[in-house]
């Protein structure tokens, strides 16, 4: 993250029990040193209500405004508006916290900055896909997506048809398998030496007659 300045810094040690209000406005600089950012640029309030209590303090951020980031399809700088509302927890102790939005500090601490927590915030307020409006993407771009990438997604229709007729084939070659195996039943019904050897109980019923 950029290196911190005091406009982003609380020494909330000299603070009074109770909230305190403050606000910062992101622009073009607060990005200065980022590396790989999302954004490029940026007008946006953020207002903090921050409230000391006696073992924890809380962080309430509203933030709203425009960044400037790149677009996901050509890659050209586009503007989206944001906004949101988070909440920080900070306790002092010694453990890890698995909560994204308790942080634990060290008792020894005397001060906050705010720089990464609100970079982090103006990242994930971001919407999921950041799209240029249809027909205002890079126009040598998408030609080039379109020909390289769209019709390398097509399917090539002879390589299926091909599959289908060999499909088809199995299909009849299990018919005709069928029949077959049929057949051969139908002939060793009718077969003498296939019969099953009577039971000499019946035998003995007969010769009663």
């Amino acid at each position: 993250m950029k290196k911190s300045t005091n406009e982003f810094i609380i020494p909330f040690v000299g603070l009074n029990i109770g909230t305190h209000r403050y606000e910062f406005n992101i622009d073009k600089s607060f990005f200065e040193g980022v590396e790989d950012t999302l954004i490029e640029d940026a007008n946006v309030l953020v207002e903090l209500a921050f409230e000391k209590k006696e073992t924890m303090m809380v962080a309430e951020f509203s933030l709203s405004g425009t960044v400037d980031t790149p677009c996901d399809r050509c890659n050209d700088p586009m503007e989206v508006n944001i906004h949101g509302d988070y909440r920080i927890v900070y306790k002092f102790g010694t453990d890890v916290s698995e909560d994204e939005n308790l942080i634990i500090l060290h008792p020894e601490t005397f001060e906050l900055d705010l720089s990464a927590p609100i970079y982090e915030l103006l990242v994930i307020s971001l919407p999921a896909r950041k799209i240029h409006p249809e027909g205002e993407c890079n126009e040598e771009v998408m030609n080039l997506y379109n020909k390289y990438i769209v019709n390398a997604n097509e399917p090539e229709n002879d390589e299926w048809d091909e599959d289908d007729e060999d499909w088809e084939d199995d299909e009849d070659n299990d018919e005709d398998w069928d029949d077959e195996e049929g057949e051969d039943d139908d002939d060793d019904s009718d077969d003498p030496d296939t019969d099953k050897p009577i039971d000499p109980r019946w035998s003995a019923l007969k010769n009663l007659n």
